[in-house]
């Protein structure tokens, strides 16, 4: 790494001490900390909306990479002692924060990566699943285990996981409770990369400081289109990425970039 990593400094939130958020050059680096598995909770699921939101008006910030502390728990989910009691009124409520919380993240302007660091089970899989893209050490377990518990995943799991990975393995995992290591989820297109125990979040940031060479505006526009397929068909997308392309000309990046390249140095994005 060419920088160290520094604190994230903001005055505009107050961030839950579950999450903490740090900064490398142009990448927030968040680390849900949560031990003793990285559980989600209300804080914490406030938390990363907030720090999402908080994010998105940043314009020295590209990518983010979110990870989990220690080296066994990338996030286990939901702690599952909040549905005992069988509150219908809690579980509405948190269905509605993990929702938000992982909409924001799937939202998020720039690229997001998951560095998944151990155990991604659950919500901590459906965090994963939400990111741009996905890094896994070999000894990592992905999971949504929910069925097993009279649950389901109610956090974009049966969405994301079918569209990632196609509707067969998608049952096999959330039907049937199969659990996949990282080679598998490699193999069924879960993850993008596979690297060895402790090296996720290196090469996490690695991938994160690549997405820095890239105008932050086209990253913004081309975003949308990308993910639209999910919703209408290719083809029903053709005339709108015209369109997104003509309004990139309203960028000073654009024209940053294009002259950049004609003269032959760096470009020096500013984000607008």
């Amino acid at each position: 790494m060419t920088t160290a990593i520094e604190p994230y400094q903001s005055h505009h939130f107050d961030l839950t001490h579950k999450l903490t958020v740090e900064k490398q050059q142009h990448t927030a680096l968040i680390t849900i900390n949560h031990p003793p598995a990285n559980t989600w909770d209300r804080d914490s699921l406030i938390g990363l909306r907030q720090v999402i939101e908080h994010l998105n008006q940043d314009d020295d910030i590209y990518a983010l990479v979110i990870t989990g502390q220690g080296n066994t728990f990338f996030s286990a989910g939901a702690d599952l002692k909040l549905f005992a009691d069988g509150d219908k009124a809690r579980a509405r409520e948190m269905a509605r924060l993990f929702g938000e919380a992982f909409e924001a993240l799937r939202d998020f302007r720039g690229v997001s990566i998951a560095a998944i660091n151990g155990y991604a089970m659950g919500g901590g899989l459906e965090c994963a699943l939400a990111c741009d893209l996905r890094i896994a050490e070999r000894q990592a377990q992905l999971a949504l285990p929910e069925a097993g518990v009279g649950l389901l995943p109610c956090a974009g799991g049966t969405q994301h996981l079918a569209w990632l990975v196609g509707e067969g393995w998608a049952k096999r995992m959330i039907l049937c409770g199969e659990r996949v290591d990282a080679q598998t989820a490699l193999q069924i297109g879960l993850i993008e990369q596979l690297v060895d125990h402790g090296e996720a979040r290196g090469h996490a940031l690695l991938l994160a400081a690549r997405v820095a060479r890239q105008s932050p505006v086209a990253v913004r526009a081309i975003k949308p289109l990308l993910q639209g397929a999910r919703e209408r068909a290719p083809n029903s997308w053709l005339s709108a990425e015209r369109e997104r392309f003509v309004d990139l000309f309203d960028a000073e990046d654009t024209r940053e970039g294009v002259n950049a390249f004609l003269e032959k140095r760096e470009p020096r994005w500013r984000n607008r």
